[in-house]
């Protein structure tokens, strides 16, 4: 009997282990969640604090990075909105559906950029945006084993193709999904229980759909556009038996954001006219080839953790900075794209676009050897950050050497000199010495005797340093700072 006993509980904890991801619920209340907004910040309010905070879900469709860009429907179409507004575009990761309703509302963001279903329980909480698009939803499912060698027909006797068959069968969704609520709504509408279980972590309605590719769970549900195009990259799939009539797909404002959405609403419309929606959305939902090859790059974010192929070299030269790793490799991206064949206008080359007379003076023979260029570029910034030494906070001093990479070391202490003469710190790269070297170009400002080193298109040198951090918050988010040994140790 304490053999019997002993091994009943560890087939218990076993199962347990196994689905700890998911939950019954049927045994479980509604997940806490804020009534309406506690906060009071429209677009007056945004338009003074500058920024656009927009909450996304990371997916491969949504938001992701590839091969060292940032990327993504959502975020594509946020970018040019935030244009629109005149604001910068600052993104705020949630981690699954189930917290985006109460980060808006809390104020941890302004809007909801992801694929949200208009539903009549959801509007209690916020408001929508004019829709996006329509789709529907669609059960996901895996097709039998042996089913490149049979007949439609016989795969189709096989799957689920009529709903009612769910009747007593489990599906897997999220507690605050629009699928939830379809399956309650379906319950009704067949006069029978389906199973609602509930994904309970960090999982992503791709992650789910991968649960169903690997035997975990049997059935999920996902919007059709998006389940389709994971059937690309999992032909054993099948996402074909719809669930739902079509429904519009928006995203989501807080309730007390009237001008806000007002302003969306009107850059959605202008979007439609000039054809911008489609073609963004053609690009990430309807061109499979292109979803397929980004999926299975080793540069695609969720796969390794990678951003190019050089991340090796990279972060041998970050840490000779001790800077992070990651924003080496965004002022990288910022010089060459990672192409170490690539050749300004001016003749700089290689993945530091070094010029000529500097690689003479650091002692390269091949600029466009990647090694030998991270290498000397490294020297070189390592070099200016010395220059720099007495400036105390190490954000602003990285800034201050980039730019100077960027620009040369003299136009930025020229800009300096100006700064600290109209009464500003000219330690401080932002707000203050990076002011006045984007007016280094206008002759009344250049003839001024402090300016030593002539005048100087200081917008570059600013665009500059300002995209390499903005990207650099993009490589932080979705890139572990440890991915390089995670993925070298992961290698056979």
């Amino acid at each position: 009997m304490r053999v019997w006993t002993l091994l009943l509980s560890l087939l218990f904890l076993f199962s347990a282990c196994d689905q700890g991801k998911l939950a019954k619920s049927q045994n479980r209340g509604p997940k806490a969640q804020l009534d309406g907004p506690i906060v009071n910040r429209d677009l007056d309010s945004l338009q003074s604090d500058g920024k656009l905070r927009a909450i996304m879900v990371y997916s491969s469709t949504s938001y992701f990075l590839y091969r060292g860009e940032a990327m993504g429907y959502e975020y594509e179409l946020l970018k040019r909105l935030a244009e629109d507004l005149g604001l910068e575009l600052e993104i705020v990761l949630a981690n699954n559906i189930d917290e985006v309703f109460d980060m808006l509302n809390r104020g941890d963001g302004d809007i909801i950029a992801y694929g949200l279903t208009i539903t009549e329980e959801r509007k209690k909480l916020i408001n929508f945006t004019d829709y996006l698009y329509t789709t529907h939803q669609a059960l996901v499912q895996r097709k039998p084993r042996n089913w490149r060698r049979l007949t439609r027909d016989q795969i189709d006797r096989k799957m689920v193709r009529d709903v009612i068959d769910l009747i007593d069968d489990t599906v897997h969704v999220h507690r605050r999904s629009s699928y939830y609520e379809r399956l309650l709504n379906l319950q009704e509408e067949l006069g029978g229980t389906i199973n609602i279980d509930t994904i309970v972590g960090d999982y992503n309605i791709e992650d789910v759909i991968k649960m169903v590719v690997d035997g975990d769970i049997k059935y999920a549900i996902a919007d059709y556009n998006v389940a389709s195009i994971n059937q690309t990259f999992y032909p054993i799939l099948d996402v074909e038996t719809p669930v739902s009539f079509s429904q519009r797909i928006a995203w989501g404002l807080r309730k007390n954001s009237p001008q806000l959405e007002k302003a969306v609403n009107s850059w959605i419309q202008g979007m439609r006219n000039n054809g911008t929606y489609a073609f963004i959305y053609k690009k990430y939902y309807v061109h499979k080839k292109s979803y397929k090859r980004r999926v299975q790059s080793e540069f695609y974010s969720k796969n390794s953790g990678q951003i190019s192929q050089y991340d090796a070299l990279i972060k041998a030269a970050a840490d000779s900075l001790k800077w992070d790793w990651r924003l080496l490799a965004s002022q990288v991206y910022q010089e060459s794209r990672f192409d170490p064949q690539s050749r300004s206008w001016a003749g700089a080359g290689g993945l530091m676009q070094i010029m000529p007379g500097t690689a003479d003076d650091l002692g390269i023979t091949d600029p466009y050897n990647p090694e030998q260029n991270l290498k000397a570029a490294t020297r070189y910034l390592r070099d200016l950050q010395a220059r720099f030494a007495h400036i105390p906070d190490s954000t602003q001093r990285i800034k201050f050497t980039m730019a100077a990479y960027n620009c040369g070391y003299g136009h930025i202490l020229d800009a300096q000199r100006l700064a600290a003469k109209n009464n500003l710190d000219s330690l401080q790269f932002d707000n203050a010495t990076a002011d006045w070297l984007r007016k280094m170009g206008q002759y009344k400002v250049y003839s001024d005797p402090l300016v030593r080193y002539g005048p100087v298109r200081g917008e570059e040198p600013f665009r500059y340093v300002r995209d390499i951090f903005l990207r650099y918050e993009h490589y932080r988010r979705l890139i572990p700072e440890d991915s390089l040994s995670i993925a070298t140790s992961a290698r056979p």
